[in-house]
Order: structure tokens, then sequence, then C-alpha cells
């Protein structure tokens, strides 16, 4: 942490970290709300939800917990006030967006209309995630997973991080959570889009003389 508080501009950098995790939050509700499938993480929440009758929110913040734990034990220079935005504010602004969403419009029912909301979440989650690790303020619970199993293994993050989502898909699978195009996307289609926004967006955001 003290790390964070000695860099120049934090406040800047706060702040561009808390537009990303409000961002985010409404991205993972637009996932929702398409019922399309979601990122392989929510995707795992939302099945262990719908399995013990919890909000999605709930469970969320219950599984940072979790994985917080294996983060704080093997990187804790990994954790910063990110961290923690993400860990309790992500699950609640998701829920109430979706929610909202679906009381004024109620839930889609044609396929060309889930393609179009899965479509902006996905251009909303890339600008979020650009946005959030732009800010360098810390870094979220699930996030940090492939990270200490990249130092561990030696292996690529790239690599890394197919096992961890695709662990998940599988447990989400397992448990009878919804498995879509919208997890495909996330899994395999993001990573242009943040390139996108962090070039275009995000940097532009921080302090002239910022590193």
């Amino acid at each position: 942490m003290q790390r964070y508080l000695q860099k120049d501009h934090l406040s800047r950098r706060i702040g561009i970290m808390l537009l990303g995790i409000a961002v985010l939050g409404v991205g993972v509700g637009l996932f929702k709300f398409a019922l399309m499938g979601n990122d392989p993480s929510t995707a795992l929440v939302i099945a262990i939800g719908g399995r013990i009758g919890i909000d999605f929110s709930l469970v969320l913040i219950g599984m940072n917990t979790l994985w917080f734990l294996a983060e704080a034990a093997f990187g804790r220079e990994l954790i910063g006030p990110g961290t923690f935005v993400n860990w309790f504010c992500v699950g609640p602004i998701a829920s109430f967006f979706e929610r909202s969403l679906t009381n004024a419009l109620g839930a889609p029912e044609h396929w060309a209309v889930q393609c179009g909301v899965l479509a902006i979440g996905v251009l909303v989650l890339g600008l979020a995630c650009a946005l959030y690790q732009t800010a360098d303020v810390g870094i979220a619970p699930y996030d940090a997973l492939s990270i200490l199993l990249a130092r561990k293994t030696r292996q690529t993050y790239f690599l890394c991080r197919i096992f961890t989502d695709s662990l998940c898909v599988l447990i989400a699978w397992l448990l009878g959570g919804l498995i879509g195009l919208g997890t495909l996307v996330c899994a395999l289609g993001l990573g242009p889009f943040i390139a996108f926004f962090t070039r275009h967006a995000a940097v532009k955001l921080l302090p002239a003389n910022a590193g």
C-alpha cells in the first residue's frame, strides 16, 4: 500500500480508478441483463449464488474475500485502494444496474436485442478495464490470482489467466450456471478493446508527467 501513497498525483489516479470501477459495474450489469453468459469469474459467482439462493453482489464479496486471502499471503505488493473498491463495489453496482434495466425495460426476449446489449457491454467492459488498470492503484483479488500463479509456476500470465478463467467456467458449468456467447467474448475478445481504450482514453486522463 505504501508504494501507492508515495506516488505523485494519487488523487488523480484514484479518481480514474473510481470511474473505472463504476463503469465496470455497469458493464457487468449489462452482461447479466443480456442473458448470454458472463465473464468467467462472474459466471462462477452467479452460479454459486443461484445454487445457494444469495444475491450476486453478496456472493461476489464473499468470493473476493477468499481470493484476497491468497493475494494478501503471496502478493501484498499488489494490494492498493483499487483492490478494496473493486472488492466491495462492483457487485452492488452491477446488481443495481441490472435490476434497474429489467424493471424499466423487462428482460430482453429477442436474440438481436440480446446481441446488441452484449456488444454495448463489451465496449463498456473494455473501457472499464482500461481505466482501472491504467490507474495502477491496486489489483482486484481475482485478477491477482493469475499474476500469483504465473510467478509460482513461471508460466506466462496469458496461460495462467486462461487456466483460472477456464477453471471458473468449468465449475460454473458443473453448478448449472449460464455459459454462453458472452463468456466466450470475454475470454477471447476483450483484449483489443482494452488496448484501444487504454491508448485513446485512459492514459490521456493521467497527469502529464505520470509514469
